[in-house]
């Protein structure tokens, strides 16, 4: 089985594909409510565990922390948190599984895959939402999204996505991309 990963302190979706890259199972693990590092570590080594224990993980594939501070975006310290984080889960899946994961740009993934992002200013939507639509398209309706229904604002009673479901589309990027390079 292949799993696949995109890390973040404050959700970390997981993925899993079968050797030939087909779909097995997709979740995120919670973690923007504890407080440290080391407890955000814990709780991921637990989900992994888990996932061990009920998955045959041959080959495991994380998306690569960004490189580079952008205006407007993620700020020098988030950069920082981030990559020591991805850091502490690239450590505990070798310990895991084994065998060292493999990192894979966000970018070459989706090229790789011929997900092609439409920009804003071209008339497409936010760039979370088209992945989510690609990877709904990929799956042809045989997974269910988790949603919620809006409680107030102008979108009252307006049924989305909870905004986990990015991280688990970004997961599934990952692994198929992961069966497709290396």
């Amino acid at each position: 089985m292949i799993l696949g990963l995109d890390v973040s302190t404050s959700c970390t979706g997981w993925c899993i594909l079968n050797e030939d890259g087909n779909f097995i199972e997709m979740g995120f693990i919670p973690l923007g409510k504890l407080k440290t590092t080391y407890v955000k570590a814990e709780e991921f080594r637990a989900k992994l565990t888990d996932i061990h224990i009920k998955f045959n993980v041959s080959k495991v594939y994380i998306e690569e922390n960004l490189q580079a501070f952008r205006p407007g975006f993620s700020s020098a310290k988030t950069l920082l948190t981030l990559s020591r984080f991805n850091g502490i889960v690239s450590y505990l899946c070798a310990q895991q599984f084994q065998f060292e994961p493999e990192h894979i740009n966000v970018n070459i993934a989706r090229k790789c895959l011929g997900l092609k992002i439409i920009k804003k200013s071209k008339g497409g939507k936010p760039t979370k939402e088209q992945v989510v639509d690609w990877v709904s398209n990929e799956l042809n309706g045989s997974f269910s999204w988790p949603t919620k229904i809006l409680k107030s604002g102008p979108r009252k009673g307006l049924k989305i996505h909870i905004p986990e479901c990015y991280d688990m589309a970004d997961a599934y990027v990952i692994a198929r991309a992961g069966t497709n390079l290396f």
